[in-house]
């Protein structure tokens, strides 16, 4: 398949050649053809979803372009701080490939890619644009993407901004193109997969499935490809979930605590080459706990040791002041024993407000505040380091009382498994919550996206 696409007169005089079997895979030919108005893209990671929509966008854009049409794409994730690295960045990549680079500029503040010549943009929102969406201005629209569907909260946000988008169509077009592109969650009750179960027979609707195996362009290199094995020897399900795309459901344990190795000391030839603390605390009943964990040359994390007070019987309860106390000499301990003097970061759940006050007033030292979001989506970040095989712990007395076996006791309740959102069993999880905060504000670290 080649197109070919001459612009007006009126125009710069160009002539675009872009041969479609170089850069998008046969197994997307029906998406590239579609003659419906919407179309779900689901498929597991480097399956090249993504850019097909982008390049299946851009043909259409710059159709309208060759015939002097102003039009405009809405591009949509669930954050808005997520769309410059990703989809944004996709655009800007693909447009040479039409052989246009001169022709399009890219703004971020607002987010929009715009034709000089004929005013057509593609802009890029997050949810939390949404209320603008309901009442804006941009009209002539011609696509809508909202790439990571799986990311917002219901399809009910969808309808909100679709019928505004619909109305918004040019006049000589029968209708928007939709699209929706995401990884399926793994568990099978997450409302896009039931969703998205209910639009296969739908009138209207392409539902497309894809996953790296089908690649025969060669855009998933042999480092990515080792990589992908990798995962898939160390944890098959969290393989066929990540890169086949099957929702593999929960099961009973959160993590396999065999993907946890342990050691006898760091490595001889790996250093520390950043040093973190991550904190879960409580008062009256529940316990409080830092974990002390070294970042290392090789991408490694090692949990050093475990701070663990617990209240439970205790008669007087030590206050903010006093865990503060104790978290500071666990800090200073752990310096010295691994002759490591500079902190990288000191994270803390965002709802700890008391130990983050106290401990600033005695120190003058802050911890990062970690919001929560969801145990599948923060329990998800751990599973892919652990699936790396990038997590150990040191065999010292309180990571293998309290790290290691509070892991193995970690476990979705059982009520919930069928749930749209997933609960873990709240009894003795604080080492557990503490390393889930020290992995989503530590992300951009550990290479992960958080």
């Amino acid at each position: 398949m080649i197109g070919v696409m001459n612009l007006k007169k009126s125009l710069p005089k160009i002539r675009v050649v872009f041969n479609v079997q170089n850069e998008v895979n046969t197994n997307f030919k029906e998406v590239w053809k579609s003659k419906v108005p919407n179309h779900v893209l689901k498929g597991g990671r480097s399956s090249n979803k993504s850019a097909t929509v982008t390049l299946r966008i851009l043909r259409d854009l710059i159709e309208c372009v060759g015939r002097g049409e102003r039009v405009n794409v809405i591009v949509l994730r669930k954050v808005a701080n997520t769309l410059r690295d990703s989809v944004f960045q996709n655009f800007l990549d693909f447009i040479p490939k039409f052989g246009m680079s001169d022709q399009f500029v890219g703004t971020v503040s607002p987010m929009k890619i715009r034709h000089i010549k004929t005013g057509s943009t593609i802009h890029f929102y997050g949810q939390d644009d949404f209320s603008k969406l309901k009442s804006n201005s941009v009209k002539n629209i011609i696509a809508v993407w909202y790439e990571e569907a799986a990311e917002f909260d219901s399809h009910e946000e969808f309808d909100q901004t679709n019928a505004t988008f619909m109305r918004n169509k040019p006049k000589n077009m029968p209708f928007v193109k939709f699209y929706w592109s995401y990884n399926p969650p793994r568990n099978p009750y997450h409302w896009i997969n039931e969703w998205v179960d209910t639009l296969k027979c739908e009138k209207n609707w392409l539902v497309h499935e894809s996953t790296y195996l089908e690649d025969k362009l060669g855009f998933v290199t042999d480092q990515m490809l080792e990589e992908i094995e990798r995962i898939k020897r160390n944890d098959f399900d969290y393989y066929r979930y990540i890169y086949l795309g099957e929702p593999v459901g929960l099961g009973t344990n959160v993590y396999n605590i065999d993907l946890f190795k342990p050691l006898e000391e760091v490595p001889k030839d790996e250093r520390i080459v950043y040093l973190y603390f991550a904190a879960d605390s409580g008062h009256q009943q529940s316990a409080t706990t830092c974990l002390a964990l070294g970042l290392t040359n090789k991408g490694n994390i090692i949990v050093l040791d475990t701070y663990y007070y617990s209240p439970k019987g205790v008669v007087v309860k030590k206050a903010p002041t006093d865990l503060s106390k104790d978290l500071h000499e666990f800090q200073k301990d752990i310096t010295k024993r691994f002759k490591y003097q500079v902190l990288r970061n000191r994270t803390i759940d965002s709802a700890e407000g008391a130990l983050r006050n106290e401990y600033y007033k005695m120190y003058a030292l802050r911890w990062s505040p970690v919001p929560k979001k969801t145990k599948v989506i923060m329990t998800g970040h751990v599973q892919s380091l652990l699936a790396q095989g990038r997590v150990h712990y040191l065999k010292t007395d309180n990571n293998i009382k309290y790290f290691i076996e509070e892991h193995k006791r970690y476990m979705w309740d059982e009520k919930t498994i069928m749930n749209d959102i997933p609960q873990v069993v709240k009894d003795d999880d604080h080492s557990c919550d503490a390393l889930q905060y020290f992995v989503m504000d530590n992300a951009s670290d550990l290479g992960l996206i958080a």
